[in-house]
This record gives C-alpha cells, sequence and structure tokens, in this order.
C-alpha cells in the first residue's frame, strides 16, 4: 500500500472550487497531496453576497462566484463564515488548511496548521526587497489606502496600482506600465487571484523581478506537505 495522501483544506473568501487558481498551484505541491475546497459564501446568491458589499471604513476584500463573476464584500461580514468553514475543512480530513486569499484577518482558530498568505507574501517581499522601489498590484482601488500603509513598512519608494485579477488582461498591461514610469525595482502582485499570466506580462513590461503570491504560497505550502 502506497502512503496517505496528504490533505490540503483551501479555504477562499469567495466560492468554491476555484477552478481559477487550484490548478496553477498543484504542480507546485507534488503528487502526493489531496485538496479539497470550502468558500465563506459557498450556497449563497449573487443578489445575498452583494448585501455583503464594503460600508465606510470597512475592509475591502475582493474575490469571486462561481461562475467567475467578480464581487466586493467587506471583511467584518464574510469573517464568522471563514471560521465556520475552517471547522467543516477540519471535519473533512484536512492535515493542513491555507487561507487563499493575501488579505490580513483577526486571528482564526484550527485545531491544524493554518497557512495565512499575507504573512507569507510580506515576509518574502521585505526579505528580498525592504528599501527597493516597489511596485504593488491591487485588486480594487478602495484597496489603495490599506494597501499603501502596509506596504510602505517594507519601503517608502512605493507606488500602488489598482488591476482586477477578475477582469480585463488590460487591466494588468494598464497598471504595469504606470509602473514601468516609476522605476520600479521590484513588483508584487497582491492578491491571490492573479495569475502566471499576470506575471509574465507584468514581467515583461516591467523588466524587473515579480512576485506572485499563489506560487509563493504553494511552494510553501509544498514543504509543509
Amino acid at each position: 500500500m502506497g502512503r496517505r495522501k496528504t490533505v490540503l483544506g483551501a479555504l477562499t473568501i469567495g466560492q468554491s472550487p476555484r477552478s481559477d487558481l487550484i490548478p496553477e498551484m498543484l504542480p507546485l505541491l507534488g503528487p502526493d497531496v489531496e485538496v479539497i475546497e470550502a468558500g465563506a459564501l459557498d450556497g449563497m446568491s449573487l443578489e445575498e453576497v452583494q448585501g455583503l458589499y464594503p460600508e465606510h471604513e470597512d475592509y475591502v476584500l475582493v474575490t469571486r462566484m462561481r461562475d467567475g463573476t467578480s464581487v466586493k464584500i467587506g471583511q467584518r461580514h464574510v469573517f464568522p463564515r471563514m471560521q465556520e468553514k475552517i471547522k467543516e475543512l477540519e471535519k473533512q480530513g484536512a492535515d493542513v488548511i491555507v487561507l487563499v486569499c493575501t488579505g490580513e484577518f483577526p486571528p482564526l482558530e484550527s485545531e491544524k496548521l493554518l497557512v495565512k498568505p499575507d504573512k507569507v507574501l510580506f515576509n518574502v517581499v521585505k526579505a528580498v526587497g525592504e528599501g527597493l522601489k516597489l511596485g504593488v498590484f491591487i485588486p480594487d482601488r478602495d484597496q489603495i489606502e490599506h494597501a499603501t500603509r502596509r506596504w510602505s513598512r517594507v519601503s517608502q519608494h512605493l507606488q500602488v496600482e489598482p488591476a482586477s485579477p477578475y477582469g480585463s488582461l488590460d487591466d494588468i498591461i494598464v497598471s504595469a506600465k504606470n509602473l514601468r514610469k516609476a522605476d520600479v525595482q521590484l513588483a508584487v502582485l497582491d492578491c491571490i487571484g492573479y495569475t502566471n499570466w499576470a506575471k509574465e506580462k507584468a514581467k515583461e513590461i516591467l523588466g524587473v523581478p515579480v512576485i506572485l503570491a499563489r506560487s509563493i504560497v504553494a511552494r510553501v505550502l509544498a514543504e509543509l506537505l
């Protein structure tokens, strides 16, 4: 008998399955990993999700529905559902759980190892890019203020550009050109929704290293699984 596959529980703040995300991560995780998914918005209609729209001073999150529709939600609305889904993934046999979002959240409880991409991504960028001219792609312009506060802890030479990972690919191109004009030395795609294509296109335009959240997180997970 072969050894049992390690079970990775993937929790999205949107709806599962993430057909745009998990297939890109799987090759980096290795052959002995089984992925089970849960979404904080699973079972909700688009109309219900639109009721979670961020209000004044809410922490803004951008995610997607199962059909690919992009939605904007307030963190406080989705956080309790995230905790419920963690418990579901534990009951389904997850050995390790990963939150597939680079947003910052209050502490989440889990009986299993819980990987938080916001900390993984931030510390990788800090390790290699401290003091450099840093370009940051984010999903929505309503996130600029928070992203500026967050990434200014890595570098004061900073430019933040909104480009939805779930919208037109032209958004990535326009934002990359803006960052090129700013002469950034390193760029980071600060949302797990950004694809390998987005990274390659940004790198082609910028001519500097570009850090992709989903691949960094997948490589860290491979060390743990």
